[in-house]
């Protein structure tokens, strides 16, 4: 097998949430990028991940993928996630040999990809990828809290806490909220 294949990372975000669209990265590392800061998103604090990120954008090919509440609904959460991923990988400037997706499933028409069960904790360059996906989606949901304040979205980034559901049982749904997760559905069904 060729070594140094020119290999991508990818990984999404926000597939649990209750509001805001699900986001992917792609990333392909250059050599000049410290490795022993890239580790799962999850591991890393919200002010380290937002300088780790920093760092793999200058030291990476990258890209983000979006899909929308819209496709969310339209699709299932599922392949919302993996036409997220597809994007990203479309919109990298440098087109890898191979693909290395964390989780189970890839986007159909990636014959180079390959998935990885807990990937963003087991390979670097998911890691990477799980890290620049996330800052991103925290920052989105950061923006959107500004014009939408009563739901918390600042600390909790559209995921189901206690702050969001009360926020949605008092003010209710915003074109934001994903109408067919059980919580927003409940509270339009009342």
């Amino acid at each position: 097998m060729k070594k140094n294949l020119i290999t991508a990372g990818v990984d999404e975000v926000g597939r649990g949430c209750l509001a805001g669209p699900v986001v992917s990265a792609a990333v392909i590392l250059k050599k000049s990028i410290n490795l022993k800061l890239l580790k799962d998103s999850k591991k890393i604090s919200f002010n380290k991940r937002e300088i780790v990120s920093n760092h793999i954008k200058s030291n990476s090919y990258y890209s983000i993928g979006l899909a929308s509440v819209k496709e969310i609904s339209d699709l299932n959460i599922l392949q919302a996630s993996l036409l997220s991923m597809k994007r990203a990988v479309d919109l990298l400037s440098i087109k890898p040999e191979i693909i290395l997706i964390d989780g189970m499933y890839a986007p159909k028409n990636l014959s180079n990809a390959k998935t990885i069960v807990n990937g963003d904790e087991k390979i670097k360059v998911i890691s990477a990828a799980s890290i620049i996906a996330k800052v991103y989606r925290d920052n989105l949901m950061i923006k959107l809290s500004e014009k939408f304040s009563n739901y918390a979205w600042e600390s909790n980034f559209g995921y189901g806490t206690k702050a969001h559901l009360n926020g949605l049982r008092k003010f209710g749904i915003t074109s934001h909220h994903r109408k067919g997760f059980r919580p927003v559905h409940k509270i339009l069904s009342n």
